[in-house]
């Protein structure tokens, strides 16, 4: 019903930044809540960001807050997080998830799909 894939990740510097991308197939993009997660080795999943279906309902962890911008482009089915000044802990698989009922929670167990996810390393 949902397939999200995500791109754009790769090899940056302490300082640097990048911009992720996810893709959604499927013509109930604009009712879906979309998050960010990343997950390093060894540790759990942790929130990044997320963004409900209206989008009036940003959110991002205190951690990333003012260096990420999670963003949605509708006619595109696609959300978009731009991280800069980044940080070598934030070293991890970054993965984007859907919620149907279209709230961008902080927990992974609110969202139904998810992609593949897409490798961030960031060099010191």
């Amino acid at each position: 019903q949902v397939q999200l894939v995500e791109s754009g990740g790769g090899l940056a510097q302490a300082g640097g930044s990048l911009r992720l991308s996810c893709a959604a197939s499927g013509r109930s993009f604009r009712q879906l809540g979309m998050g960010w997660f990343r997950q390093a080795p060894g540790k759990e999943r942790e929130f990044v960001a997320a963004v409900s279906w209206s989008g009036s309902n940003p959110d991002y962890a205190a951690s990333v807050k003012g260096r990420f911008t999670n963003s949605r482009d509708n006619a595109k089915n696609a959300v978009y997080l731009q991280m800069n000044s980044l940080k070598p802990e934030e070293t991890a698989v970054y993965y984007c998830a859907a919620d149907l009922n279209g709230w961008g929670s902080a927990r992974t167990t609110g969202y139904e799909y998810w992609g593949q996810g897409t490798q961030v390393t960031v060099s010191s």
